[in-house]
C-alpha cells in the first residue's frame, strides 16, 4: 500500500504516465479488466496491484534469515523484482511500456521498487510486541 502511494506521486507528478498494474490491466490483460463493471474498475487495478505487492512480500519471507538481516537485503529484492517486471512481466503481457525508451519511467520505477523493498526488509531489531518470553530487555538479540 505504501508503494501504491508512491506510485500515485509519480504518475501525478507526470514522471509516469500511467501505474504498471493499470498498463497491465488496460494492455496486458483486457478481458480480465473487461469482466469489472467500469466503476469498479479503479478499485480492481488498485486490488490487483496490493495483491502482487503482498504475494512479493511474502516471497521476500521465504529468503533465507541469514540473508533477509541485512538492511541492503529488502532494496536488492525490491529492484530485482523491478528486474522481473521489465525484462519478463513487461514483455510477455505486450505492455507499450516494454516496447519504448523513457528513462524517467524507469528510473521512476526503480525508486518504487527500492521503497517497496525498505518496506518489506524492515530492520530485523524492529520489533512491534518486544521482547519474546524469557528475554530481558537488555538482551542483544543473536
Amino acid at each position: 500500500m505504501a508503494m501504491t502511494g508512491m506510485r500515485q506521486a509519480t504518475v501525478g507528478l507526470g514522471l509516469l504516465e500511467r501505474t504498471p498494474p493499470e498498463a497491465i490491466l488496460r494492455e496486458g490483460a483486457p478481458p480480465l479488466l473487461e469482466a469489472v463493471p467500469e466503476h469498479r474498475r479503479t478499485a480492481a487495478i488498485e486490488l490487483a496491484h496490493w495483491s502482487y505487492g503482498a504475494v512479493a512480500g511474502t516471497a521476500f519471507a521465504l529468503v533465507p534469515r541469514r540473508l533477509r538481516r541485512s538492511r541492503l537485503a529488502g532494496p536488492v529484492y525490491g529492484v530485482l523484482s523491478w528486474g522481473v517486471f521489465e525484462t519478463v512481466l513487461a514483455p510477455a503481457l505486450g505492455l507499450a511500456h516494454a516496447r519504448r525508451s523513457r528513462p524517467a519511467d524507469r528510473w521512476a520505477l526503480l525508486a518504487d521498487h527500492v521503497f517497496f523493498g525498505f518496506v518489506v526488509g524492515a530492520a530485523p531489531e524492529a520489533t512491534v510486541a518486544g521482547p519474546s518470553a524469557g528475554e530481558d530487555e537488555g538482551d542483544e538479540r543473536p
